[in-house]
């Protein structure tokens, strides 16, 4: 079981560093052709940023692994949905913003947390009940509409409030659509799977394996927060990048007259 785990946390790890991982972000390409978006335009790319959004997804995959009827699985995507519906449209309509590597950090925690209590974590390591999963699903739906809203603040929106407004809609409602198509996908492997022998074999491994590929995002974004923060921690100043390259002009003009004698 322990094997398996490794193997998934391989799986998510060359896809997390995969082209899909990447187009998480708003693109300079497509913040040019935002610039005289229409609507249909940003309720696309809404939609293709869930399904590219790596972290939102496994969160949800951590949701609705356990449950099984209809009624449950609306109920509390219902309540990630709204939660994430109310950070993105008024965190984005009044500019409330912060860095977005940040938010994605604690992003990554929320996967942490789904796959910790998914394998009974708080009962096993800290002997008590799990907090109420409800309320836990809504704050986190709040914490993913706030990433969410960083990168739709990366686009042009406009000027005019009424248009401002419809944008960041249409683009929501292109979030809700991804999500119903990831969603559907999940829950139709889980239902398939869930009558195999190996689901119960490998319950306990898959969910580890989220608090894996959790981690690997904290790491990542941390890191990320470091280039962003502080970007000359990481490479040569300008400074001293120019004078390196002289240096070694020098050394290798040096060398080639060595040579002629």
């Amino acid at each position: 079981m322990r094997g398996f785990s490794i193997y998934c946390c391989f799986i998510l790890l060359f896809f997390l560093m995969s082209d899909a991982a990447i187009a998480h972000g708003i693109s300079e390409e497509d913040k040019l052709r935002m610039l005289n978006g229409g609507y249909l335009q940003y309720m696309g790319l809404g939609a293709s940023h869930m399904l590219t959004g790596y972290d939102h997804l496994l969160f949800l995959f951590g949701v609705v692994f356990f449950l099984t009827s209809f009624k449950d699985i609306a109920k509390f995507v219902t309540a990630f949905t709204v939660g994430h519906c109310i950070t993105l449209i008024f965190a984005t309509f009044y500019q409330i913003t912060w860095n977005y590597f940040l938010i994605d950090a604690f992003i990554a925690l929320s996967v942490i947390y789904k796959g910790f209590d998914n394998n009974g974590g708080f009962q096993k390591y800290l002997d008590m009940k799990s907090p109420n999963l409800l309320g836990a699903v809504f704050l986190f739906g709040l914490l993913h509409g706030f990433g969410l809203s960083t990168r739709l603040q990366q686009l042009p929106l406009g000027d005019d409030s009424t248009g401002i407004l419809l944008r960041i809609l249409s683009f929501n409602l292109g979030v809700e659509i991804g999500q119903i198509v990831a969603l559907m996908a999940m829950v139709a492997v889980l239902s398939l799977w869930r009558h195999k022998p190996s689901f119960k074999r490998f319950s306990f491994a898959s969910n580890q394996a989220l608090v894996y590929a959790g981690t690997l995002l904290l790491l990542m974004q941390l890191h990320g927060y470091q280039h962003d923060s502080d970007p000359d921690s990481f490479r040569f100043p300008s400074q001293e990048h120019k004078h390196a390259h002289e240096d070694l002009e020098i050394e290798q003009s040096t060398d080639t007259g060595r040579d002629s004698l």
